[in-house]
C-alpha cells in the first residue's frame, strides 16, 4: 500500500499540493486536443471542479444502482484516457473480476477486445452510458487495459481522466445484471481521504475492495462468506429448495437442487443472468458419499460450450455424429455416439480425433496468436470442431476470480435433503491463461455426450452436450491460491 503512505504524507500539506497542482494543470486554458474525443475542446480550469462527494454517498449512490461489489484502483500518473489504465498486469484475473461482453478478435494489432455496459455516475445518483467502453487484452506483455470510457459520454470526468496528476482514484462498481458503473476522485477530495483511512483494506487483483456498508470497519467477504457458510453447515439437514427472484423460496426437485439450496440460504436468487454469486464469491456445491473433508473424486463440469467453427458447424450436429460418431456401446439399434474424454495432443480412439490447442506456447504460458482456437482435429488436419480463443473467454469472463468449493450429502427420505460439510475449500485468483495450461497439461479435459436417434431415419434426433471438466482434486491448477478451511475452527 505504497500509495496509501504517499497520500497520508501529502494530506499533512494539502493545500500546499492542491495549489502546485492546480498551477501546473491550469497554466494554460487554450484548447487542447482531446485524444478520446478526437476532437479540440477548451480544457476544464481544475481538478476541483469535479463533484466533491463522501464515501457514504457514493455508497448510497452505488447501491441506489444495484451494485454489489465496489472497487477501487489507484491512478498512476500514465493512468489516462490516452494510455489507457491498466486493469490487470502480468495476468489475466481482471477478466475474472470486471464483467464483459462478447470478446472478438482484432487479428490486425494480435489483440482480444470485449464491449463493456459502463456508465458513469452523476451526483445526483443519475448515470450516463459511456458506449464505446471497452476491454482490450494485450498478450504480448500481457495486459488488460481499460479503453474508450469517456468518448461518447455525457458529463463524464473527462479532465481527472486525461490528467497525469499522482493519487487520482478510479471507483468501479459492479452490478448483478453485469454493469459497471464508474466514479473517478482527485487526489485531495473527501474520498481520497476516506480511502486512506479505510482500515485493513482487502485486495482483489490491481483492486481494493470497498465496503458497500459501513464504511470503515467490517469483515472480509472472505470472512463474511465463511462465517454463514458456518452457520449452514450447523443447520445440518435442508429441505431442498430454492430462492425465486421475487424472494419467495420454493421446492426444488430438479439436479441442480444441491446448489439452489446453498445459494437460497446465502440469500442468492436463481437467476439466468451471472454465475452464483455471494459477495463477489462463485459458489459451487457438489454432492459427495461422505462428508470426510477429503477432496472428491467426481468431475467439476466448468463449461458447457457449443463448437464454434469447424465441421460440426458446417455439416450441422447429424451429419458430424454420422461422420465421427460411433455404434452405441451398449447396443441401442439406430444410434450413434460421440462421446469419451478428449485430452490435448492425445488420439482418440473410437473417433479418431486429436484435442489440439492452437497459438498458445504451453512452454512460455503465453497466448501467441489471438486468432487461435482448441480444435478437434482429423489425422489429416482438418478441423472437426472448433473453439475460437474469444469464444472461450467471453465464457470464462462468467467465472468469478474467487470462488468455494462445498461438499454435501443428500437424502431422500423423510424428503429430499441436503447437509453441507463443515470443510470447504477456498479457491483465489483464476484467469483464461491458467485454463489453457490446465487444457495443455491434461487436466481439463473435453467431454461430450452428443447422441443422435433414429439415425437411418427421417425423424432423426439430435441431442448435444458439449462440456469441458476437471477432477475434483485438481482444481488448484486453475487459481493461483487454494485453501482448505475447517468452518468451526475458523
Amino acid at each position: 500500500m505504497a500509495l496509501l503512505l504517499r497520500l497520508g504524507v501529502r494530506h499533512q500539506r494539502t493545500d500546499e499540493i492542491a495549489r502546485t497542482s492546480s498551477d501546473k494543470e491550469t497554466r494554460s486554458l487554450a484548447p487542447i486536443f482531446d485524444e478520446e474525443r478526437g476532437v479540440a475542446r477548451k480544457q476544464v480550469s481544475s481538478i476541483h471542479d469535479h463533484p466533491d462527494i463522501t464515501l457514504e454517498t457514493l455508497q448510497s449512490l452505488m447501491l441506489a444502482n444495484d451494485v454489489t461489489q465496489l472497487l477501487v484502483k489507484e491512478l498512476a500518473p500514465n493512468d489516462n484516457s490516452k494510455n489507457q489504465p491498466y486493469v490487470s498486469k502480468g495476468n489475466l484475473d481482471a477478466l475474472n473480476i470486471l464483467p464483459a461482453g462478447e470478446f472478438e478478435t482484432d487479428s490486425k494489432h494480435n489483440t482480444l477486445k470485449a464491449a463493456l455496459d459502463f456508465r458513469w455516475l452523476q451526483s445526483n445518483g443519475s448515470i450516463s452510458l459511456a458506449p464505446q467502453a471497452k476491454l482490450i487484452f494485450y498478450p504480448q506483455y500481457p495486459e488488460v487495459r481499460l479503453s474508450g470510457f469517456l468518448k461518447g459520454a455525457k458529463n463524464a470526468p473527462n479532465y481527472l481522466m486525461n490528467t497525469r496528476a499522482e493519487g487520482r482514484l478510479l471507483f468501479l462498481g459492479v452490478t448483478t445484471d453485469r454493469r459497471i458503473i464508474g466514479w473517478a476522485a482527485g487526489p485531495d477530495s473527501s474520498l481520497a481521504h476516506a480511502y486512506v483511512s479505510l482500515k485493513t483494506p482487502e485486495k482483489l487483483g490491481v483492486f481494493t475492495l470497498v465496503p458497500l456498508v459501513g464504511g470503515r470497519v467490517g469483515l472480509s467477504t472472505r470472512s463474511l462468506l465463511i462465517q454463514e457458510l458456518r452457520r449452514i453447515h450447523l443447520l445440518d439437514w435442508i429441505d431442498s429448495k430454492a430462492l425465486a427472484r421475487d424472494g419467495s423460496v420454493v421446492s426444488c426437485v430438479s439436479a441442480h437442487c444441491v446448489g439452489y439450496t446453498l445459494e437460497a440460504e446465502l440469500g442468492v436468487a436463481r437467476n439466468g443472468i451471472s454465475e452464483p454469486d455471494f459477495k463477489g464469491w462463485e459458489v459451487k456445491a457438489t454432492t459427495v458419499k461422505k462428508l470426510d473433508g477429503k477432496p472428491s473424486a467426481k468431475p467439476v463440469t466448468l463449461m458447457t460450450p457449443e463448437p464454434t467453427g469447424g465441421l460440426y458447424r458446417t455439416l450441422g450436429v447429424a451429419d458430424f455424429v454420422r461422420r465421427f460418431g460411433y455404434p452405441d456401446k451398449k447396443g441401442r439399434p439406430d444410434r450413434k455416439n460421440f462421446g469419451g474424454n478428449f485430452f490435448a495432443g492425445i488420439r482418440h480412439t473410437n473417433t479418431k480425433l486429436t484435442l489440439a490447442l492452437n497459438g498458445y506456447d504451453a512452454d512460455k504460458r503465453e497466448i501467441i496468436d489471438t486468432s487461435g482456437s482448441l480444435a478437434l482435429l482429423t489425422d489429416n488436419d482438418d478441423v472437426a470442431a472448433e473453439w475460437s480463443f474469444a469464444s472461450l473467454m467471453s465464457l470464462w469472463n462468467r467465472k468469478h476470480a474467487q470462488a468455494v468449493y462445498v461438499p454435501a450429502e443428500m437424502r431422500k427420505a423423510p424428503s429430499l435433503q441436503y447437509r453441507y460439510g463443515g470443510a470447504v475449500r477456498i479457491a483465489e485468483g483464476t484467469d483464461f491463461v491458467r485454463l489453457l495450461q490446465a487444457i495443455s497439461a491434461r487436466t481439463v479435459y473435453y467431454d461430450p455426450g452428443i447422441k443422435l436417434e433414429n439415425e437411418s431415419t427421417k425423424s432423426a434426433r439430435t441431442k448435444r452436450r458439449s462440456q469441458f471438466r476437471i477432477r475434483s482434486r485438481e482444481l488448484a491448477s486453475l487459481y493461483s491460491k487454494v485453501e482448505q478451511i475447517t468452518l468451526l475452527g475458523f
